[in-house]
């Protein structure tokens, strides 16, 4: 299952070092301090290109319809939980701790070195939005064909999940939705949203983003990374230990993506 907690900031990666602080009583906890590290190096040069293409055909599509429209400002949503069932700095989070209610210190993961160095130009030229450091080139998805009602409700979600992180961000979200489709066997992006509880308000309206990176990801049927996505939270909003536990595949505004190990 997907499991969903999502803030974000557009083209940075937080990474999350834990640092020992006093509290007023003389004891130690642990504090999370966040550090910014560019990946602009691991986007796809085309990104600008293949968002205004989608934004034009967009226009073409839609001219003459009334839209729901907010700014890409969302707030963070609260994080839930399932139950279990060489790295780049730019895609990856390096190992530092975090720690849970009880102040046990959870590691955090690192992606799988590969047997030989990725070819970034080789991802984006397949169209991916982001190079990975360990794609899977195993990984694919039949396509997926959205009713309305799917297509309105996603472009919603993909606002409310990751509203600031531009069509990046929509796109991992979008990719994570039809990736619980195509390999967890859902019908129906409502069904995701029920089942894999992402927590993302449906209620706030969408953007040109949102549109642009449903369409990308399920009419032209490409995806923001060459992995699959089934897990991913942010370590701001939770501490889990299980999602540490899993496959490990980006960080992408301070949110965490993994595919299971299965």
């Amino acid at each position: 299952m997907v499991c969903v907690a999502l803030v974000a900031t557009l083209l940075a990666v937080h990474t999350v070092i834990a640092t020992n602080v006093m509290s007023t009583d003389g004891t130690k906890q642990v504090e999370l301090v966040p550090t910014t590290v560019s990946i602009d190096k691991n986007i796809n040069p085309k990104s600008d290109e293949i968002k205004q293409i989608g934004s034009q055909a967009l226009t073409q599509d839609t001219s003459g319809l009334t839209e729901n429209t907010v700014s890409s400002s969302t707030p963070a949503t609260k994080a839930s939980t399932t139950a279990p069932a060489s790295t780049s700095a730019a895609t990856t989070v390096s190992p530092s701790s975090v720690t849970n209610g009880t102040q046990t210190p959870i590691q955090f993961a690192t992606a799988v070195k590969p047997d030989t160095p990725a070819d970034y130009n080789s991802q984006w030229d397949l169209g991916y939005l982001i190079a990975i450091d360990n794609p899977d080139s195993s990984y694919a998805c039949a396509k997926i064909t959205l009713t309305d009602e799917d297509r309105d409700l996603l472009e919603r979600l993909c606002m409310g999940e990751f509203g600031s992180g531009g069509f990046i961000g929509a796109s991992l979200i979008a990719q994570s939705v039809k990736d619980a489709m195509c390999f967890e066997g859902y019908g129906s992006v409502e069904e995701v949203i029920r089942e894999c509880r992402y927590d993302g308000s449906t209620e706030i309206g969408t953007n040109d983003d949102c549109r642009q990176a449903v369409r990308y990801i399920f009419d032209e049927n490409h995806d923001a990374v060459q992995h699959r996505i089934m897990y991913m939270y942010n370590p701001y909003m939770v501490q889990s230990s299980f999602h540490e536990s899993q496959n490990f595949i980006l960080a992408y505004g301070g949110v965490r993506f993994f595919d299971s190990w299965a």
